[in-house]
């Protein structure tokens, strides 16, 4: 067996994004240890890939602009949000809060960046540090219960739905506080007691390979509902005949003055919008030019675990999705490549199989199939941007390019510098990249089934799919039936839910006090915590996200924080 399941986690968290492998440095990457002489070789390979497959979405969608945008006329409430944003901004009330916003966030930016500069000096070595402050007591520290003064996390807290972060904290308790303890009392009885705590074989495959399930169970849910909800609308429209904004009756005697001026921003989007057009020919020529050097490079990349053959599939089956991942977008807001991407793995891990390599194309195949259906929604959400605000297409598609390039460019670089700087995949790090390690676990179900998983863990993991896709259930049928108490505002989600299975609840707090600091913010002024509040937690996060910056490089030019601020209980 190429792989090792026992291995350690110094790579686990980034296995997924590790694409472009040798077989001696993929061997590697599943055993978790790569040298960095040789992951700075391999860098090459991973900007070839993302050169190869990162626009191959954007061509894709192309010739359905104007079907989504002005036929079907889809909200995209992000993208709509974003417009009139912009717009807002070109009034003298808009500015005026714009220029207050900004001074928001840059005293919280100033705040939360000296707050992380202050910390470091007391984090020498591992374990130490106010990001291992035991707040609740060391007993429900080593649970991974407390508050590790993360402002990033509690800048998230304050933007994300008051739901998700219950729904954190709630995953959080349920699996520390209540599963997780329990399961271990059946430690020698259910799995070896000779095992290491980071064993697939023993407790933390049950932490990973339950959270895999719940969310492949919430994943599968909302990708079949989706499909559904796609077609039914789909359906809809074509029977009801509705006509494209081009042709809306301008009849101005029987309309009133607001209907008129509203018939006239429409006509004036529409006018914008047909200006630069984008040949469709171009985008089909683009697509199949991409498709057939990624069916020519990726198996060479990957020294053949994927053929010729998987690519094409491939790219056959990304169109559809994109389709389908961009038309729900439009109609919901959400996004589902990830979802996408879970399947591709278990498709094609098994597909391949354990001897040829199956981990490492299961995760190989998800990237290009992430990589397809993201980007095609992400340029629909720009679309409808653009046509709010009266941008150029052509203009739009071309600047998602750049950036998309940008982004090929960056990507390795900035992967290595932290890769290097830190402890990545490390789940007691700063950096545990989860999804790494749960996409991982997605792969090595694909190519060996369920004989790898500890006793009951099966059960358990069947138990939680259910459960998550009951769940979504319930909240769909609350959503329909219940519109009066809204009762489906208070269900918790299943994939925030299954996040912290794997890192524990200190993450979950610090969201908590986000949302209490905008829960109390919004009831003492409620104005004010909606003009500032995305201020304010933009600003704590990108503070301490910068600071990591020159911490990386102290980290990379040898030196270390002077003090070790470590707790120890008072009998030793």
């Amino acid at each position: 067996m190429w792989f090792n399941l026992n291995s350690s986690y110094r790579l686990g968290g980034t296995a997924s994004y590790l694409l472009g492998m040798s077989p001696k440095v993929a061997a590697q990457a599943d055993a978790g240890n790569i040298p960095i002489n040789v992951l700075k070789l391999e860098l090459g390979w991973m900007y070839a890939f993302l050169f190869v497959v990162s626009f191959v979405g954007l061509f894709s969608i192309v010739p359905l602009r104007k079907m989504m945008i002005l036929k079907y006329k889809l909200t995209y409430p992000s993208g709509t949000a974003t417009a009139f944003l912009i717009n807002s901004f070109h009034t003298p009330k808009g500015a005026k809060l714009a220029k207050k916003q900004v001074k928001w966030l840059f005293n919280t930016f100033g705040l939360s960046f000296f707050s992380a500069c202050f910390q470091w000096f007391f984090a020498a070595g591992d374990g130490c540090g106010f990001s291992n402050f035991p707040t609740f007591g060391l007993k429900a520290f080593s649970k991974r219960f407390y508050f590790d003064f993360s402002a990033t996390y509690v800048g998230v807290g304050m933007i994300c739905p008051y739901m998700v972060n219950v729904s954190l904290l709630l995953g959080a308790i349920l699996s520390w506080g209540i599963m997780w303890p329990l399961i271990e009392a059946k430690k020698g009885t259910w799995y070896s007691a000779e095992l290491p705590a980071t064993s697939l074989h023993g407790i933390q495959g049950y932490r990973v390979f339950l959270a895999i399930a719940t969310m492949l169970g919430d994943g599968l849910f909302h990708v079949v509902y989706m499909i559904i909800v796609t077609t039914h609308s789909f359906i809809a429209r074509k029977k009801s005949g509705k006509k494209d904004s081009s042709t809306v009756n301008s009849d101005k005697d029987d309309q009133s003055s607001d209907a008129q001026l509203a018939h006239y921003d429409e006509k004036r989007r529409t006018e914008y919008f047909l200006k630069d057009q984008i040949p469709n020919s171009f985008a089909l020529a683009g697509y199949v030019v991409l498709a057939v050097v990624s069916i020519v490079v990726v198996p060479f990349i990957f020294q053949h675990r994927l053929k010729w053959y998987h690519i094409l599939v491939a790219y056959l089956i990304a169109p559809v999705l994109a389709f389908c991942n961009a038309y729900g977008c439009g109609l919901t807001d959400w996004s589902l490549a990830s979802n996408y991407g879970k399947i591709a793995i278990l498709v094609f891990s098994s597909w391949v199989g354990l001897n040829d390599g199956g981990v490492i194309a299961g995760l190989a195949s998800c990237g290009v199939m992430m990589s397809i259906v993201s980007t095609a929604s992400d340029l629909m959400q720009d679309f409808k941007t653009g046509y709010l605000t009266l941008a150029s297409p052509r203009t739009m598609f071309f600047s998602q390019v750049i950036g998309t390039a940008m982004g090929c460019l960056m990507t390795p670089a900035v992967f290595w510098f932290f890769y290097k700087a830190y402890a990545v995949g490390d789940p007691t790090g700063s950096y545990p990249a989860p999804y790494g390690l749960m996409y991982r676990g997605i792969a090595l179900l694909g190519v060996e089934g369920f004989s790898s998983l500890p006793k009951n863990c099966l059960k358990f993991a069947i138990i939680c799919f259910v459960a998550a896709i009951a769940i979504n259930i319930l909240a769909e049928v609350l959503k329909h039936t219940d519109k009066k108490l809204g009762l489906y505002r208070f269900i918790p989600s299943p994939m925030c839910i299954a996040i912290p299975f794997y890192l524990g609840g200190y993450f979950a707090i610090d969201m908590c006090l986000g949302s209490l600091i905008l829960f109390i913010w919004e009831w003492k002024k409620k104005q004010q915590a909606k003009d500032f509040a995305p201020a304010v937690a933009s600003g704590l996060i990108c503070g301490e996200s910068l600071w990591s910056v020159p911490a990386a490089i102290l980290a990379l030019a040898g030196v270390n924080a002077p003090i070790c601020m470590k707790f120890v209980p008072g009998s030793a």
